[in-house]
Parts: C-alpha cells; sequence; structure tokens
C-alpha cells in the first residue's frame, strides 16, 4: 500500500509515518523542508501549494498539518480544501488527524466537548478553528475521507501501546472513565484505519484502553 503523509515533520506526523514504515507500507512523507521522518522518500511542498500531480498514484492520504498560533488557525480550512480539491473525484483516501473539542457529549450531537464548562479558554480559538475545517469537510463528497478525532487528553510523549478503544462521533471513555490516548497509539489508529478501514465520510474517535 502506498501512502503520503502530508506535514510527516510535525509530532503527530513523524509518528504516523514510523508506523506505517514498520508495518511495510510505501511512505512517502510531504514536508516543506528537510524530511525529518522516517520516510525514505519525501515531496518537498508547502502543503498549500500540493497539487493533484503530487498525490498520484497513492491510496492514502493522510493529513496531519496543525496549527497553534493566532493567525494561522484559519490554515486548517484552507490547507484542507486544498488537498480535497486536488483529491476530489479519485479514490485516493484522506485520512485527517483532528481534533477532540468538536466531539459531540450528549445523543442529541447539539453540545461538543468545547462547549463544556471545564473546556480551557486557551483552547478554544483552536477547537474552533478545527470545528469548522471539520463541518467544510462533511460537505465534500467528492472526496473519499475519514476523520479520526483523538481523546480530550491527546498526550505528544505517551506510550505506545498498542491498543485503543475505536468510537464514533461521541466523546469515549475508557474503562477508567479517561478520555486519553498518546500520539503514538493515536498513529497505530490512523495506519490501522488505513490499511483496513471502511470509515468513509465518517468522523470516528480513538481512546486508550
Amino acid at each position: 500500500m502506498k501512502i503520503a503523509v502530508v506535514c510527516a515533520n510535525g509530532k503527530a506526523g513523524q509518528l504516523i509515518t514510523k508506523e506505517a514504515v514498520q508495518r511495510g507500507l510505501d511512505v512517502t512523507a510531504v514536508v516543506r523542508g528537510e524530511n525529518k521522518s522516517a520516510a525514505s522518500q519525501s515531496i518537498s511542498r508547502d502543503v498549500l501549494d500540493i497539487m493533484a500531480e503530487d498525490l498520484k498514484g497513492f491510496d492514502a492520504v493522510v493529513d496531519a498539518f496543525g496549527a497553534w498560533t493566532e493567525e494561522t488557525l484559519p490554515l486548517h480550512s484552507s490547507s484542507l480544501k486544498v488537498l480535497c480539491d486536488a483529491l476530489s473525484g479519485t479514490d485516493i483516501r484522506l485520512l485527517v488527524v483532528g481534533g477532540a473539542g468538536s466531539l459531540y457529549v450528549n445523543p442529541e450531537h447539539t453540545a461538543c466537548v468545547a462547549d463544556g464548562p471545564d473546556f480551557p479558554d486557551m483552547f478554544k480559538p483552536l477547537a474552533a478553528a478545527m470545528a469548522k475545517a471539520l463541518s467544510e469537510l462533511r460537505q465534500r463528497n467528492d472526496v473519499k475521507w475519514t476523520y479520526i478525532s483523538p481523546a480530550g487528553d491527546f498526550q505528544a510523549e505517551g506510550e505506545r501501546s498498542g491498543e485503543y478503544i475505536l468510537g464514533g462521533e461521541e466523546l469515549t471513555l475508557n474503562e477508567k472513565g479517561e478520555s486519553i490516548i498518546s500520539y503514538a497509539d493515536y498513529a497505530v489508529a490512523m495506519v490501522d484505519e488505513i490499511v483496513k478501514g471502511g470509515h468513509i465520510q465518517e468522523r470516528i474517535s480513538v481512546v486508550r484502553k
């Protein structure tokens, strides 16, 4: 299986790339500068400059883009649009590293994690930007996308257990009542979804067992 990881130099991108390479997938890193990932092949391209020609021949493309500052938050939408436009009408799957703030906390799907009183103010702009990008992605019936939300506590330095619980649109807790997952276990879930997943045009979520 041939996959491309966009923004493979980021924390999530590097671990997803490493996991995919270790499982024997043919991985190409799409990076803006020097390739720092485990992929032996790379394409040097800013995410906003990616074209359909760059992604031709891949089975799946992982969007591991992340932006955190106020001025760059709109790039969540604009970068995702670039990728969707490049993949429009093809059979190439697009798997998006998403956020947890937009996960629903009630069966009616009228309230999200980010709406809760305990949600930190400092993360609300990021959650809003990622929720907007997800909302726009849901309108793309021309792309075979899958949006994967992590647990509420998404730990960059956490260990790889290789186990996780697969959830859907609602915030899922493990047996300990936790919403937590490491970047490494998220990478496991992402590569599992690439290899055997069938959640086309769906948002799914993952939490540590």
